[in-house]
């Protein structure tokens, strides 16, 4: 199977700020990969460069057998994006949005039309279609930017952060677009912050922490690395946090994590059933109030603490602002 991404040290900097450190990586031809880090860890950056739309400082990059830098203008025919944020025109209906992509891609009147009313018909929009879009909720316009990225049919997609911002409803059914899109032998590279995401919709996942690829695997490979149960506690006052940590302490196998807001207690463990019984033993002779108790897998913050030992902070954008 060849390979229709492939980024061989890539370097991107801001003046003195590194956004992109020397990565590297390869997507496979009909795989999706994602790339999943916090708001800051390079992702917008490298879907910037691979879409032409940043220049390397470092590096080499290809996509669809073009490279990003020397066959930029020939490559953009062979790509889609939607990134964080809908591109569309908000004073033209669904339908002359993509009706005007069609035609920047040089589809032709009759073909754009008609390309047009097949990807609403497929997003589910053709009621909306000759409505203006600053009409649309949140979820619909994501779907119609979404399908702007479809418009030339591209053997390569990239998805930015398609689903911040949208309620679970939205979400879950954007999802089942993406996936749709993964069944029907296309390439996608989608960055996310939700492990959830990636756990669902990708056939491996690269961790990313300042520009550098730090981990890579299918979503149970990483949750392994970070090891497998937590018990997270929560309980009924702020005056009691402090005796059921106490509690929960003695089968801790890593660092508890406290989050005083949601009066919740997350302890990684190992034999997770008999971990939670005997913590809950101890607690019932505390007079500690537990509202809630339960096992569970790691979490995207688990495994980027774990792998990286940190939070990241700050957009791409926040990145480019402070190194200006």
């Amino acid at each position: 199977m060849s390979d229709a991404i492939t980024a061989e040290g890539l370097v991107k900097r801001y003046g003195e700020v590194t956004a992109l450190d020397g990565l590297s990586f390869s997507v496979p031809q009909g795989t999706m990969l994602a790339l999943l880090g916090p708001n800051g860890a390079g992702k917008t950056t490298t879907v910037r460069v691979l879409t032409t739309l940043l220049r390397p400082d470092a590096g080499r990059a290809t996509v669809a057998g073009c490279d990003v830098v020397r066959d930029a203008r020939r490559l953009r025919s062979y790509i889609g994006l939607s990134g964080q944020y809908a591109a569309v025109d908000e004073h033209l209906t669904g339908a002359e949005n993509l009706e005007m992509v069609g035609r920047l891609y040089h589809l032709g009147a009759k073909r754009s039309r008609a390309r047009a009313r097949e990807l609403l018909e497929r997003f589910d929009l053709t009621a909306a279609a000759d409505r203006p879009v600053k009409g649309y909720s949140g979820g619909m316009r994501r779907r119609i930017d979404l399908a702007g990225a479809l418009v030339a049919d591209p053997p390569v997609l990239f998805l930015d952060e398609p689903t911040t911002g949208l309620d679970p409803r939205a979400r879950a059914a954007l999802w089942d677009t993406i996936s749709e899109l993964v069944a029907g032998g296309g390439t996608l590279l989608l960055t996310t912050q939700y492990m959830d995401e990636a756990d669902r919709l990708a056939d491996q996942i690269m961790v990313v922490d300042h520009g550098r690829a730090i981990a890579r695997g299918t979503a149970d490979e990483l949750k392994d690395q970070v090891g497998g149960s937590r018990i997270e506690l929560t309980v009924s006052d702020a005056a009691e946090l402090e005796t059921a940590r106490e509690a929960v302490a003695w089968v801790a196998v890593g660092a508890m994590r406290t989050v005083p807001e949601s009066l919740r207690i997350t302890v990684p463990v190992t034999d997770g059933p008999e971990a939670l019984r005997q913590v809950l033993g101890r607690l019932a002779g505390t007079g500690v109030r537990v509202r809630d108790a339960g096992l569970r897998r790691p979490t995207l913050d688990d495994v980027y603490l774990t792998l990286t030992g940190h939070q990241a902070s700050g957009t791409d954008e926040q990145v480019r602002e402070a190194a200006r």
